[in-house]
């Protein structure tokens, strides 16, 4: 009876509910995330996708990489490192759709990788170019930056689910990184005044604060890159990649610009419209107006 007895009470000892080891204060090493199942059922998976998160991990050596070869002086290398990221953060999301590896630790992970590379990364990069001949000015526009990067990042990934996938509201931080770090590069060779260090210090400032910005930029994250083209847009694509080769830092810059430059220019298109379009209707209401008054 004994024998019984205490056999039942190992059993009932096995069947008691374990405590998660992080209530416990025990390392974990697995990250657990839930997920929905083929029939709709929440499964507790363990573990990270590596495919996805090792290209983000590129994107986050990448910024690391441009802030120490800025802090040696070697900024073309920086900037250069700066576009390496970019097309690494390009290449993770959609790595992570078509092989359906997505997740939330791996849109988490992105967004640390990106606030690295192009939040951080460029402010300390132009601040070692031309910003820190400005003194206090130059410390307080390139933290400005990063601030504004930091602010845009986090509304980013608050709208995620929300906004428009096609737009972006606010200026990417790509693409201001792209802005800054072309800059760099195509002066890297340049004696730097302070006349240039103003002109980096204005252009660091305005690419901060329109990524807080409201202006609406297209996405491009609708483009089917699976689905047929037209030919001729195969030959758009050359003829870019032929005039990047040309001149790299300055078509880059070019190509940057154009693009910062048209949200807020759809944005003054659509207000000229819309005060046009109420102008003529309160013209009309005027018309009216006088002819009921000659009757």
């Amino acid at each position: 009876m004994s024998d019984k007895g205490e056999e039942k009470k190992s059993v009932a000892e096995g069947c008691e509910p374990k405590v998660p080891a992080e209530e416990l204060g025990l390392p974990v090493d697995e990250h657990i995330e839930e997920e929905v199942s083929a029939s709709g059922a929440k499964v507790r998976a363990r573990g990270v996708y590596l495919l996805p998160n090792l290209i983000t991990t590129g994107a986050l050596f990448s910024g690391f990489y441009a802030i120490i070869a800025g802090m040696n002086g070697s900024f073309e290398a920086a900037a250069i490192a700066i576009f390496a990221a970019m097309i690494l953060d390009g290449l993770d999301g959609r790595v992570a759709r078509l092989t359906d590896t997505q997740s939330a630790f791996g849109v988490q992970y992105d967004s640390l990788s990106d606030m690295v590379s192009f939040g951080l990364a460029p402010a300390l990069v132009v601040f070692g170019w031309a910003l820190d001949l400005l003194g206090k000015f130059g410390w307080a526009a390139a933290f400005l930056y990063a601030a504004c990067a930091a602010l845009r990042l986090a509304r980013f990934n608050t709208q995620v689910d929300t906004v428009d996938k096609g737009v972006f509201i606010g200026l990417a931080s790509p693409t201001a990184a792209a802005i800054v770090a072309s800059m760099v590069w195509a002066g890297h060779n340049t004696d730097v005044g302070i006349g240039l260090a103003v002109v980096a210090a204005g252009v660091t400032v305005i690419s901060g604060l329109l990524m807080v910005s409201n202006f609406r930029y297209t996405s491009f994250k609708k483009v089917d890159f699976k689905g047929r083209v037209p030919f001729v847009m195969m030959l758009a694509v050359i003829l870019i990649f032929s005039l990047v080769t040309i001149d790299p830092p300055r078509v880059l810059l070019t190509i940057a610009v154009i693009y910062t430059a048209s949200g807020p220019g759809l944005w003054l298109w659509r207000w000229s419209r819309s005060k046009s379009a109420m102008g003529g209707a309160t013209g009309k209401e005027e018309g009216r107006q006088a002819e009921d008054n000659q009757e």
